[in-house]
């Protein structure tokens, strides 16, 4: 569904599966939203017009609770084809699932769900990547999008088509139970791999090297104040 404006993409989307008015593949694009959402309840800004703002829902109930990340993987996957295909040089996973170019963020992704009892009934997988903007409000850190990158212009409608031909690839995958393909690759793109990093747990600022992430979603540190954290239990530091 091709939306003019709404307040948020997830929020629309979430309201129509808690309904029974959509299911799984249903797409929901706006061109304008006013209350986007992003993680840890922070906003997700973007010009009007210029770049993918979408929300999609997954039928998620053939995956335990446990293995959420999983989804979230694939989503990350699907994320990365597209904008690495247009700009390949070092486009990266930041863990859990943000797209960063070099040190600079080009997409974000929020996924939401919806459990009942003790059953993963499904998910809103909100997804924002930028495309044609080129000027960004100052609070917002370290931008970037694929116009800046190559100087081209982009029809965001017809990328978000192309963005969902390639979920669908990657949920098939999940379908097919091929967590450790997908891990492999998750992890061959994650950001700073292999590389020392600054991180904050609570009030601790500590350096540590990036080793990985686990098949549950923690991401894995060698030399640092533990071996492995859980996504809201760690924050990157930036200099």
């Amino acid at each position: 569904m091709e939306l003019s404006t709404v307040d948020s993409t997830n929020i629309y989307a979430m309201d129509h599966l808690q309904a029974n008015l959509a299911a799984h593949g249903a797409v929901f694009f706006a061109h304008t939203q006013t209350a986007g959402k992003g993680q840890h309840g922070k906003k997700w800004v973007a010009e009007p017009g210029a770049n993918i703002a979408m929300s999609v829902i997954l039928d998620s109930s053939f995956l335990s609770l446990t293995r959420q990340f999983s989804l979230s993987m694939m989503v990350s996957l699907a994320c990365h084809d597209l904008f690495s295909f247009y700009a390949p040089d070092e486009t990266s996973i930041k863990w859990p699932n943000d797209i960063y170019w070099h040190d600079r963020k080009a997409g974000g992704i929020l996924i939401e769900t919806l459990v009942r009892g003790n059953k993963w009934q499904g998910a809103v997988a909100g997804i924002g990547i930028n495309l044609n903007q080129t000027f960004f409000p100052a609070y917002v850190p370290n931008p970037v999008s694929l116009k800046q990158i190559t100087g081209k212009h982009f029809d965001p409608v017809a990328m978000a088509k192309e963005l969902c031909g390639k979920l669908e690839l990657r949920y098939q995958q999940l379908i097919k139970g091929q967590m450790a393909e997908m891990l492999a690759e998750y992890n061959s793109h994650l950001y700073k791999r292999k590389q020392e990093v600054k991180l904050k747990c609570g009030p601790i600022v500590f350096t540590g090297i990036v080793k990985g992430v686990s098949f549950t979603g923690e991401l894995l540190i060698l030399k640092g104040l533990r071996d492995s954290f859980r996504f809201g239990e760690v924050e990157w530091v930036t200099d």
